[in-house]
């Protein structure tokens, strides 16, 4: 996604959805062609919305910009707080951060804490579905090995999603990664201290072993607005043999209410971009994604589905594109 254009083949649609999450706010509508800040839209007049929880002042959140105390310093490292955005610099208008991706419909911050990016850390944790006798399972007809991901369902929306949080202000993000794995997936925040440390030697296992950085930068997020959105940063770990995994018990905590392996497939339904993630982690460990031998970028099939009718012996050599 390149600066604030927000072209349409890459503009964001889960943050023009209405309602708001958590509320009956209603977006103003943005119709796909007015999305980028580039395109002139003197009649564009966003719903103005910022939660009660984010008002109420919690540690997490900023100010409201009008405060006098309040003097953010936007695109830079502003004390503890990361306020440069993962995509490079953004506009500020009026005072106030403008989303990179494009126009949304609302104005004010919504669910999110932080005016500009708010930056958040996605572990995905796979190994090799097996069967009883320890071998990889293949897929029957793709022919390539099933990976399986930790996925936990989120308590705010019922969706199935990557066990993720938000970085707090000078957290490193490989430590916000483990922290969040462990209190949403491992249920740490409940443990004794002799079970935590337990805990923590096995992830410190997992954790700093070779890993491959999916994606880096702006997310496709329900919670987003013209002022406030999304960054995060997805980190595949990956448990080749499975002992390391095996020694860990599943458990829900914090902000999951359920946590399981996942097979993954193009047929999953996550929470946010965070399919498209899953989809790179597949592809970069070479394994089962789809049924369809050939996929395009866009997931869909560039095989046809039947074979086209020969004209006059002319076209019978030619093969469709779909």
């Amino acid at each position: 996604m390149s600066g604030s254009n927000g072209a349409k083949e890459t503009s964001h649609k889960k943050a023009r959805t209405s309602p708001y999450p958590g509320s009956k706010v209603q977006r103003s509508q943005v119709p796909n062609e007015k999305v980028g800040w580039f395109v002139e839209w003197q009649d564009y007049n966003p719903v103005e919305y910022t939660a009660v929880s984010v008002l109420a002042g919690p540690r997490w959140a900023d100010p409201q910009i009008s405060e006098s105390t309040f003097s953010p310093k936007f695109n830079e490292k502003d004390g503890h707080v990361e306020r440069k955005s993962q995509n490079g610099l953004y506009e500020i208008e009026n005072g106030r951060p403008r989303n990179p991706a494009g126009r949304t419909g609302l104005v004010g911050r919504g669910l999110l804490g932080r005016w500009g990016p708010n930056h958040a850390a996605d572990p995905i944790i796979t190994r090799w579905k097996k069967d009883r006798r320890g071998n990889k399972i293949t897929h029957p007809i793709s022919g390539k090995n099933i990976l399986q991901f930790v996925a936990i369902k989120r308590k705010d929306c019922g969706e199935w999603a990557i066990p993720g949080g938000m970085v707090d202000p000078g957290e490193k993000i490989s430590a916000a990664l483990k922290r969040e794995f462990g209190e949403e997936a491992l249920n740490s925040l409940q443990k004794s201290s002799a079970e935590k440390r337990e805990l923590e030697e096995q992830l410190h296992k997992l954790f700093s072993q070779e890993h491959l950085v999916i994606y880096k930068g702006y997310v496709d997020d329900p919670r987003n607005t013209d002022n406030a959105w999304m960054e995060t940063e997805a980190v595949n770990y990956h448990d080749e043999t499975g002992e390391i995994l095996d020694n860990l018990t599943l458990e829900a905590g914090d902000d999951a209410g359920k946590v399981k392996w996942v097979d993954i497939s193009d047929k999953l339904k996550l929470y946010a971009s965070h399919s498209q993630f899953i989809k790179r982690v597949a592809e970069k460990r070479d394994a089962h994604w789809s049924e369809n031998s050939e996929t395009d970028c866009g997931g869909h099939s560039s095989k046809s589905p039947r074979k086209p009718k020969a004209k006059r012996g002319a076209g019978a050599e030619k093969k469709a594109v779909i």
